[in-house]
């Protein structure tokens, strides 16, 4: 297998959507914190690489169901690239985010280490398959504005709403990120809330938990024309989630995400 065909699979193991999303998510939330450009980087790439390997390991962790469902989109089970390599990269880049974290003080080390990358492995290796699948998302998604802040010169822990919109914005991104895949995921025996609840209650409850985290962070912010208004476009949104047909429930529930992810960035600035 040639070296590019190996980073190619990788790249496309580390499950890169997720990974750039909450990557970019941190690298804002660190400008907003008012971290400066070296620190910036720091927290960003600890992030980075707790991200790295948790979506190879997940990939690990499921390499034999994907192959039995034959899922073409998974490299691992497809053989692009070989789980040796996988788990090394896997190894390699959990010591890095570790190095990396406690570089950004004990206080963000700690709960990057213990809330945000040990959920993400927890999930991997137990939570998915049971009820309780949510809530390593909610907890990670909570812990990620305090590892931002925690690795300021003066650490601070973020306010109580940001925390917990960040708790309901988790738990709305794994109702979403589980949806495609209900039918493969049930066919070799994960059954995590979302298949337990199928995918009709899902495309309702999504949209409301992130609804959720949205009227959390306006009255977090308190009264003004610029909450009132995300808040009063998050309505919308999820009216359109509910009503609409095909991909459109899903577009409009990230759209909310979204709008929450705004929230989190002027909140924790």
């Amino acid at each position: 297998m040639s070296t590019r065909g190996v980073i190619r699979g990788l790249l496309l193991a580390s499950h890169p959507g997720p990974t750039a999303a909450v990557t970019s998510f941190t690298a804002i939330l660190a400008a907003a914190a008012g971290h400066s450009l070296a620190r910036g980087v720091l927290v960003t790439s600890a992030v980075l690489f707790g991200q790295l390997s948790i979506g190879w390991s997940n990939d690990l962790v499921d390499a034999a169901r994907d192959r039995a469902v034959g899922r073409a989109d998974k490299p691992v089970a497809r053989g692009d690239v070989s789980e040796t390599t996988v788990r090394a990269a896997t190894v390699l880049a959990l010591l890095t985010c570790i190095v990396l974290s406690l570089a950004c003080g004990p206080e963000s080390a700690a709960v990057h280490l213990l809330l945000g990358v040990a959920s993400g492995w927890a999930y991997n290796l137990w939570f998915k398959r049971t009820a309780l699948s949510p809530l390593p998302y909610a907890v990670a998604f909570a812990a990620l504005p305090a590892v931002v802040t925690l690795a300021l010169p003066t650490p601070a822990w973020p306010p109580a709403w940001v925390l917990l919109t960040g708790a309901l914005l988790g738990t709305g991104a794994h109702l979403l990120n589980a949806l495609p895949d209900l039918a493969d995921d049930e066919a070799t025996g994960v059954r995590g809330l979302p298949h337990r609840l199928g995918p009709a209650a899902v495309r309702l409850l999504a949209p409301g938990v992130l609804l959720a985290g949205s009227v959390v962070a306006a009255i977090g912010h308190g009264p003004g024309t610029w909450a009132a208004t995300l808040l009063v476009t998050c309505v919308v949104l999820a009216g359109i989630a509910v009503a609409g047909r095909g991909k459109v429930p899903f577009v409009a529930a990230v759209g909310i995400a979204l709008a929450n992810v705004l929230s989190l960035v002027v909140g924790g600035s």
